[in-house]
């Protein structure tokens, strides 16, 4: 496998969209709590590792999005449609978890291995998807929204600087956690095969 760039089996994309739809669930039920909701990060990191299985993977983990609003909401006694959230703006989600998915794309075709450069791709890719997100998501509430009684730019701009931070440093974190774990995971695939390289040597000596 090319550690650099590697072509992930079909078997370790099923793996990772596992693993990413695992944490969107243990963190989706309870946006404010011990652990914030890690939605954002996971269609961005998906987008990397997943790129090019756009067409099965994005939909899966949107309609698990979808679903894990749905049982939250009614499971609080609340009619899903009627919750202070869901408005017509609701289903912006689609395109605002699009472009966090097309920032990771956008980032794997450009990574050519660990190196300073894409450290520094993976900041920018990471701060302008997620901005680029909170812009529509949050444009589309304040405008659409019939639970925001007063529309103005001024308002919007007061709404759109209330949350901005708090969105970003959560995404930030699992990002940067997500991007720790992936440069342990390339160190272990280059130490394996020289392992293995030793332990044959030996046994042929």
């Amino acid at each position: 496998m090319n550690t650099a760039n590697p072509t992930l089996s079909n078997a370790a994309r099923a793996g990772i969209l596992l693993i990413l739809a695992l944490v969107m669930l243990a963190t989706r039920i309870n946006h404010f709590g011990a652990l914030p909701d890690a939605s954002w990060a996971v269609f961005f990191i998906a987008g990397f590792y997943l790129r090019g299985s756009a067409r099965w993977a994005f939909p899966l983990l949107m309609a698990l999005a979808v679903l894990i609003d749905f049982f939250v909401i009614t499971g609080q006694g609340i009619s899903f449609w009627s919750h202070y959230c869901v408005s017509p703006a609701y289903w912006f989600l689609v395109p605002s978890y699009a472009v966090l998915w097309i920032g990771g794309s956008l980032l794997r075709n450009r990574y050519a291995g660990l190196h300073v450069r894409e450290l520094g791709l993976l900041m920018v890719s990471a701060v302008v998807a997620t901005s680029v997100c909170y812009l529509i998501s949050n444009g589309s509430f304040y405008w659409i929204s019939a639970n925001v009684p007063v529309h103005g730019f001024a308002g919007w701009m007061e709404n759109l600087g209330n949350w901005y931070v708090p969105y970003l440093r959560t995404t930030l974190t699992y990002v940067g956690t997500a991007a720790a774990l992936h440069v342990l995971a390339v160190h272990a695939l280059r130490w394996l095969p020289v392992q293995a390289g030793h332990a044959a040597h030996h046994s042929n000596r």
